[in-house]
């Protein structure tokens, strides 16, 4: 592809890079990402490729801006509360890059649509904050063949892990089903720290890119994990699993199913 004048100048840091160069930024321009959830993670996931002018990115949420959003969905404005969230993500980042197609679904990812979505896209972001979508999204993107990069959020902690199916652990390597219900709460019911949600969320996005481009060494078997309070980073060597149910040598889960989301009762202690 040419690019214009503009689009060297707005790409010129990257092009500059000996190991992206004019190759590397033709290669993020044909991506083509799906975003699952335009929250915490999405929304810096979403900032960063758009700037980086990934050419189309899609992004499905079902839900609609909340005040309590804007603590740490950074892509989201205090007018844009009861506003579709992919409509206002859709809004920021015509703004930040009108290169940049942006595909909305304002709907949830289930088991009935979830390989239908994903097959036009060449990589997937997980920035969903659920068990059951998270578990979903695994499973179709290794029924599917494709790239993915997970995360997870809750109060000062962050986990990440890139999962490349047919070569590397998959996330139900590591974790083999969600937690039944009071095993873990939510970001709504236990809290997060705002910034917690860009840490992971840029780190998430440097996947993508170096997917795209073919720079660097992928975050794959291995779990990265880190806390806010001692800033300290932790690389869990993980390896793929011949048992695994969905991408072992005989796997036993061949059809999508929608979980349910087990509910967790926090308890204050006065």
């Amino acid at each position: 592809m040419d690019f214009t004048e503009d689009q060297i100048q707005r790409y010129s840091r990257h092009i500059l890079l000996q190991d992206v160069g004019v190759e590397g930024q033709e290669k993020i321009s044909n991506g083509k990402v799906l975003i699952v959830g335009a929250g915490g993670l999405g929304a810096p996931v979403a900032l960063y490729l758009a700037a980086a002018g990934v050419g189309t990115i899609g992004i499905i949420d079902g839900d609609v801006v909340d005040l309590s959003n804007l603590q740490r969905q950074v892509i989201h404005f205090t007018p844009d509360v009861n506003k579709a969230k992919v409509l206002s993500a859709k809004e920021k980042i015509n703004l930040l890059n009108p290169d940049v197609k942006v595909i909305t679904y304002y709907d949830l990812l289930t088991a009935a649509n979830a390989l239908e979505i994903i097959k036009d896209y060449d990589f997937v972001v997980d920035g969903t904050d659920n068990f059951p979508v998270k578990f979903l999204i695994n499973d179709a993107c290794v029924n599917a063949g494709k790239p993915f990069s997970h995360g997870g959020i809750l109060r000062f902690d962050g986990q990440a892990i890139t999962v490349i199916p047919g070569k590397t652990a998959c996330y139900r390597c590591v974790f083999h089903a969600p937690p039944p219900a009071n095993a873990v709460p939510t970001c709504s019911q236990a809290g997060v720290l705002g910034a917690i949600a860009g840490i992971l969320g840029t780190i998430q996005a440097t996947e993508v890119l170096k997917y795209l481009t073919g720079v660097g060494d992928l975050l794959t078997n291995r779990l990265l994990t880190f806390n806010a309070k001692t800033m300290e980073f932790r690389n869990i060597k993980v390896k793929h699993n011949p048992k695994c149910q969905v991408c072992g040598d005989h796997p036993t889960i061949t059809e999508l199913v929608d979980y349910e989301q087990a509910t967790c009762e926090i308890k204050n202690n006065h």
